[in-house]
């Protein structure tokens, strides 16, 4: 299975200010495999230390943190030697010891020679609960379930990649069918990496239906067994309220929805232990379509999606013979599985920031704002062929935005500063903005 994140890895490895590298990100979306497989074809050798449950390696970072020490520790735990310059150390679990967290300075500071790369499931929650270290000394890489372009590669279709790398729409435009049939498998498949890989090897919708429950069961028990408490229940009940917050015509998040007469200040930390697990996305309010976007962000006001779109269906029980109904998967309760799977694509860009617009009466609302750090692209996304977009018209009057983008089943087109993006190549939207 191709990540395209290991790319990133190399260009980590090459880089002459490298510094100890934290992937985030949710439970179950590969980092492990990254870690691993990235070892295997860069490195001579890799030592795997799991800090989860693992007494030794707490008892070896809970005195003093001084390098040799600790490398000779990791040495006999591995029973191998670690030569800085062909040896991947990798600290899987870190958040588990703190104190393995904490000795990333000193290995930057004092032994830069050192390849290490760090991951944990419930790692954004440890460093948001006090276990940190000076900032500076890392750095950090997001990892998310496979993008259509991956997910696309998995199932042995790359020729199609190809042609998205090459911008080759005349081409696409001819295999439509193809791409939309294998949106459509995406959209019910999603992108984590075992329910990918099932799929690709046995074609069984059912079988990935049962490994997407499994998925979300695990997720729910760690609501109980790593959050505080008093969390629990209201974790619970946010988390369960997403699919009917997408389902709404309008998508902005409504706190009466988790609970009657529910208000924000009871729900703030839920969100962010689940923002901090990389279970949720939230996309906020801007006011205003110009850079930079964060100084017009409205805090109430936010939009909140899943990580991935197949764990979406799978909790409203979207059923598999919907794929065989023409079309009408794209605009499946209200269009939800479209908008977050745009939204799952766009994010996967570390030089977006992503938001979304309305004006102050509601009558324009645009579905993201994409804040390049040199521009402001409004994207519209419409999950049906009908495109009037009256809101996308609005905005572009008032705010004269260099491109506007619409993302549809049509196919390409671009006309003036608008351009049409089919859904199945909105992975090229940075090629559009070049």
């Amino acid at each position: 299975m191709y990540r395209s994140a290991i790319e990133k890895l190399y260009e980590w490895k090459a880089s002459a200010d490298r510094k100890p590298l934290i992937i985030e990100g949710a439970r179950q979306v590969g980092k492990t495999w990254l870690m691993k497989e990235f070892g295997k074809s860069a490195y001579s050798n890799t030592v795997y230390i799991n800090f989860d449950s693992n007494s030794r390696m707490a008892e070896l970072f809970s005195s003093n943190l001084e390098i040799s020490r600790i490398v000779m520790g990791l040495e006999l735990y591995a029973d191998t030697k670690i030569n800085p310059e062909n040896t991947l150390i990798i600290f899987d679990e870190v958040q588990e010891v703190p104190r393995a967290l904490a000795s990333l300075k000193y290995f930057y500071e004092n032994a830069p020679e050192y390849h290490i790369i760090c991951a944990g499931s419930l790692l954004g929650i440890a460093l948001h609960q006090g276990t940190s270290f000076p900032v500076g000394k890392v750095d950090f890489l997001n990892l998310y379930p496979l993008s259509f372009k991956e997910f696309l590669m998995a199932i042995g279709k790359t020729r199609y990649v190809e042609l998205m790398d090459a911008g080759d729409y005349e081409m696409m435009t001819a295999f439509r069918q193809d791409l939309i049939d294998a949106l459509k498998y995406y959209y019910f498949v999603g992108g984590m990496p075992e329910a990918v890989m099932s799929f690709a090897s046995e074609k069984d919708f059912n079988k990935v239906r049962k490994i997407q429950r499994r998925i979300l069961e695990a997720y729910e028990q760690d609501f109980s067994k790593h959050a505080p408490n008093e969390s629990v229940p209201k974790l619970r009940m946010l988390w369960n309220s997403i699919p009917s917050q997408l389902a709404k015509e309008n998508k902005k998040f409504i706190y009466g929805l988790v609970r009657e007469g529910g208000r924000a200040k009871e729900y703030e930390s839920a969100i962010m232990w689940l923002t901090d697990c990389g279970l949720v996305h939230r996309i906020s309010r801007v006011t205003v379509g110009h850079l930079p976007l964060k100084a017009y962000e409205d805090m109430k006001a936010f939009k909140m999606f899943v990580l991935d779109v197949g764990l979406l269906g799978c909790m409203v029980g979207l059923n598999k013979k919907i794929l065989l109904d023409g079309n009408n998967l794209f605009v499946e309760f209200k269009g939800a599985l479209t908008e977050q799977y745009v939204l799952q694509q766009l994010i996967t860009n570390p030089d977006y920031n992503i938001y979304y617009y309305t004006n102050d009466s509601g009558s324009c609302e645009v579905d993201f704002l994409i804040d390049t750090g040199d521009a402001v692209v409004p994207v519209e996304v419409k999950a049906e062929v009908s495109l009037r977009a009256k809101s996308l018209k609005t905005y572009v009057e008032k705010f004269s935005p260099d491109v506007a983008v619409r993302t549809s089943m049509r196919d390409y087109k671009k006309e003036s500063l608008l351009v049409n993006l089919p859904l199945y190549a909105i992975e090229n939207l940075t090629k559009e903005l070049i």
